[in-house]
């Protein structure tokens, strides 16, 4: 059974080999890759929304090295704690899927049969998320209106994308657990060191959304040892970092061949409410 909803009508999705459709004969194709677009055109504002190729390639290349596997077992630990068998787990902004595979991977493994879908506006990401995975779904689709019913979602997961705490709220059963990651104070610091002459450090807050509870904040903190030239290109070109850094910064870090940096997050773990 599909998660997913028409994006015109709302009705259930029905999954087949070549397309999705619904009950009022809309009909999306599944691209080569395994994705469907769920995307209206009225909700995209350029023709290619999200994050580009050449960003999706490095990121790609950076998680698939492990680099953030510690985040990624975290959730993972997160998800065994928190998910009930059988369920259902969205992932808002999955980008290339590399924490929606590992997620989805260890609820199978725990015997907990999870339904997984995963969500983001840039069609390159999803290009690698369902190469990645193919027993998850994954969609075109914005965060601000998931094309997802009400109360569907057991688990839903949010690293490092847009926040929308009401559709959040909406997609979630009551009772149901979000996961969102943001980054520690001092993420990155040594690569910002390089970046910029006057770093500064990355708010350290938790904010209350209505309708949830906060129930705990989880911290990860490792060191990369980040010895590959390439590697330091790839995590450079993933960060918002590659569109605000100064020339000058830019040269400097071109200029080594390793770099020892903090990696620090936050898992905030909150509940919606039972009403």
């Amino acid at each position: 059974m599909s998660l997913f909803r028409c994006p015109i009508c709302s009705a259930p999705l029905t999954r087949g080999e070549r397309t999705y459709t619904c009950p009022n004969g809309h009909s999306y194709d599944i691209s080569k890759e395994g994705y469907v677009h769920l995307l209206p055109p009225n909700q995209m504002h350029s023709k290619a929304p999200g994050d580009d190729k050449a960003m999706v390639a490095a990121r790609n290349r950076f998680l698939s090295a492990g680099y953030y596997q510690p985040l990624r077992t975290a959730l993972e630990e997160l998800a065994l704690r928190y998910a009930p068998a059988p369920c259902a787990v969205v992932d808002s902004g999955c980008g290339e899927g590399y924490y929606t595979a590992g997620i989805a991977q260890a609820l199978r493994e725990a015997g907990r049969s999870p339904a997984v879908a995963g969500i983001d506006i840039s069609k390159f990401a999803l290009r690698w998320a369902a190469k990645r995975d193919r027993e998850t779904e994954f969609a075109v689709g914005s965060a601000y209106r998931l094309p997802v019913a009400d109360g569907c979602a057991h688990l839903l997961v949010n690293c490092f994308s847009p926040l929308a705490a009401e559709e959040f709220h909406r997609v979630l059963k009551p009772g149901g657990v979000f996961l969102y990651v943001v980054p520690a104070p001092e993420h990155l610091w040594e690569l910002k060191e390089v970046l910029y002459d006057t770093p500064y450090p990355n708010p350290d807050e938790t904010i209350p959304y209505e309708g949830f509870q906060l129930l705990e904040v989880v911290p990860v903190e490792t060191m990369l040892h980040i010895e590959n030239p390439e590697d330091l290109q790839a995590l450079f070109q993933m960060t918002p970092y590659c569109w605000k850094t100064p020339k000058a910064g830019v040269e400097r870090l071109r200029a080594l061949s390793r770099l020892e940096v903090r990696a620090g997050f936050r898992i905030h773990v909150f509940r919606r409410d039972m009403a």
